[in-house]
């Protein structure tokens, strides 16, 4: 993975991840998604960061993250670290 890359936890059964998904692609900001279904390692992985079972979990390139955001934050946070 690159290092400024975004990470993205989720499943496609979520409605919150797919939006989440189609939000960064429409602003062409470069993710990388790990689907949590198929890779019981990631699900652990989103756990551990996030302290909680919910997704998606967006990992940013300094090691934030939010869960479960909105647009508005995830622009807002895209923005905070001039990535937007």
């Amino acid at each position: 993975m690159n290092e400024a890359a975004i990470r993205v936890y989720g499943a496609d059964w979520c409605r919150d991840c797919r939006r989440t998904k189609k939000r960064l692609t429409e602003l062409a900001v470069p993710f990388e998604y790990i689907d949590v279904e198929h890779d019981p390692a990631a699900t652990e992985r989103a756990r551990e960061i996030s302290g909680r079972t919910n997704i998606p979990v967006v990992v940013y390139p300094d090691g934030t993250h939010q869960v479960e955001p909105a647009d508005a934050e995830v622009e807002a946070r895209l923005r905070e670290l001039s990535l937007l």
